[in-house]
Formats: C-alpha cells, sequence, structure tokens
C-alpha cells in the first residue's frame, strides 16, 4: 500500500496536417465566423497514416522521456480511446509493445470525452493499493475515422491528437499529488452522443448536451476541489475538457476563478479531440512552463455517455 501518487511527467502528440475553419467552409455550409461564434474553434488537426496506437505511442515515448524513467520501470499501461478500430490486441498492449515494456497490466477503456480522468483515477488506485509503481496513462483519438464530413454539425468540432502521463507511487512521508477522483454519468441522457454499428459516424444531440453541460457539471467541479482540500481560488489553473468555449467560460463563472487563474483552451487549435484533450491541454501548458511545478490544478473532463471526472493534481 502507498499514501498515493503523482504525475511526473507529460508528452503530448498531433498530426502534423492542418485543418482550417476555411478549409471546411470549401465544401459544408459554414464559415470561420460562425464556427469560432458557436464553439470557439479555428482549427483542428487531421491524421493521415497514424492510428490511435501510433499517436498514443509517440505521446508515451515523450512523457517517458521527460520522466527520467525506462520502459523497465512501467508495470501498467492503460489507454482512454473511443476511436480505436481494432477490438484485440488492445491500444494499450501495442503501446507496450512498441516501447519495449514488459509485462505489464495493459488495458483500454472507454469513457469518451473524460476518458483521461477515468484512466488516471484507475492508475492512480491500482498504485494506491499496491498493485502498480509506474504507470502510463494516455488519451489517444482518432476522431476523423468517425466523422461525416459531410455532417457541418460534428464535422467542425473534432481533431485527432495524443496526450500522455507518467503516474509514479510517492515517495514515503510525501503528500499524494493526485487527489480523490469525482466521477460519475448521466446514463438516461448517454444517448445524446453515439458512435455506433459497424462503420460508425458520430451523432450528436448538441442541444442536449450543451445544456447538460452548461448546468450540471459546474457543482461536480466544486466538490472535486473539495474533495482534494483545495478552494477554486487556490487553483494555478483549470484544464477542463475542450468541446466549447462556451462550456468552459460557464463553468469557470461558476467555480469564481480569479483572472490569475489559468484556463486551457486548446480548442481554439485542437478542437475536440475527446478522451486525448485534457493530457493534450495539459501536457502543452507544462511544455510552456505556465504553470509552476507542485500547483495545483483541476483537471475535468466530460462528454459523451455522458460521463464525467474529475481531479485536483499537483502541476509536474
Amino acid at each position: 500500500m502507498t499514501a498515493g501518487s503523482r504525475i511526473v511527467a507529460m508528452g503530448h502528440y498531433q498530426p502534423s496536417r492542418v485543418v482550417t475553419n476555411d478549409d471546411l467552409a470549401s465544401t459544408l455550409d459554414t464559415n470561420d465566423a460562425w464556427i469560432r461564434d458557436r464553439v470557439g474553434i479555428a482549427e483542428r488537426r487531421v491524421a493521415d497514416t497514424e492510428s490511435v496506437a501510433d499517436m498514443a505511442t509517440y505521446a508515451a515515448e515523450k512523457a517517458l522521456a521527460a520522466s527520467g524513467l525506462t520502459a523497465a520501470d512501467i508495470d501498467q499501461v492503460v489507454v482512454a480511446t473511443c476511436s480505436a478500430i481494432d477490438r484485440c490486441p488492445n491500444v494499450a498492449a501495442r503501446v507496450s509493445a512498441r516501447l519495449g515494456i514488459v509485462a505489464p497490466a495493459a488495458y483500454d477503456l472507454n469513457t469518451a470525452c473524460s476518458g483521461f480522468g477515468y484512466a488516471l483515477a484507475t492508475a492512480d488506485h491500482a498504485i494506491r493499493a499496491g498493485a502498480s509503481r509506474h504507470a502510463l496513462v494516455i488519451g489517444a483519438e482518432k476522431l476523423s475515422d468517425v466523422v461525416d464530413w459531410s455532417d457541418r454539425t460534428t464535422a467542425v468540432l473534432f481533431g485527432d491528437a495524443a496526450g500522455a502521463a507518467v503516474v509514479s507511487a510517492v515517495p514515503d512521508g510525501e503528500e499524494a499529488g493526485i487527489g480523490p477522483v469525482l466521477w460519475g454519468s448521466a446514463p438516461d441522457k448517454g444517448d445524446a452522443l453515439k458512435i455506433e454499428g459497424w462503420q460508425p459516424y458520430i451523432k450528436q444531440e448538441g442541444q442536449t448536451v450543451f445544456r447538460w453541460a452548461t448546468t450540471a457539471l459546474a457543482p461536480f467541479a466544486i466538490e472535486v476541489c473539495k474533495r482534494a482540500g483545495v478552494d477554486p481560488s487556490e487553483l494555478a489553473a483549470f484544464v477542463p475538457h475542450q468541446a466549447n468555449t462556451r462550456i468552459i467560460d460557464g463553468i469557470v463563472k461558476r467555480l469564481g476563478l480569479g483572472p490569475d487563474v489559468i484556463v486551457a483552451k486548446d480548442l481554439v487549435e485542437s478542437g475536440n479531440t475527446s478522451a486525448a484533450s485534457v493530457p493534450l491541454a495539459l501536457s502543452k501548458l507544462i511544455e510552456r512552463r505556465e504553470v509552476p511545478s507542485g500547483a495545483p490544478v483541476l483537471l475535468f473532463g466530460f462528454g459523451g455517455g455522458l460521463t464525467y471526472a474529475g481531479q485536483v493534481v499537483r502541476c509536474p
């Protein structure tokens, strides 16, 4: 048993191909101003040959390199994704093989846009229980595979990416760096966002999701802080799921966050990358050194399912 875990390093990966709003407007009945006003997205990255496993591996390589650990140290690999095409072997097994990780617990989980929070919590719980010491936790999505590029209501929203964290047990006597998770769902509304069937497209009831997100989520985010013993005013940064700037702004307002709190809005340049969005945005904040090491950061994912998960973490 251990007192808890902490994130020791982050890494991320995005494909090189940029698709702007103007690019989409050339084939869809939409325009840059409409997309920016409705959701806040200016561009997104779209993978060509890269698979979910490819992107997950690239992000994990960067996180592992930054952690000071090696593949031999990792004993757990968990990948959050809702867009992996292959059912077996899972993405975690493929990432492990490519990185030369021997005999890890390797599993995927799917709670769509809240996936990284769920994955981080399960890795933390395994470490607390003594079943693991060092874990790779990855959110990776290739949503371009399941987007109907003729549907302007969804084609403008999504992008491809991966973000990864190395999570390790805290040394004896050190405070845990990952706070208690608050996770849950609204399964009665689960059909509001679907990727169904053998050749699926994302289908979304946008207003249903928007109303749920703008009314139900802020109290959950406040409860996450309460469970961590951190007042929202003490946060250095807030990294929500990157779905819509109006949703993010609404949660920020209800949390009462001041102007000194950094609020991640990576969706402007990356779009909605589902399970990858939170680790992608956090990794970029760390890369730019915008958040000091050890500072409290609220992570909060929400979306398809409809599911949510949040925890306060200490910035690596």
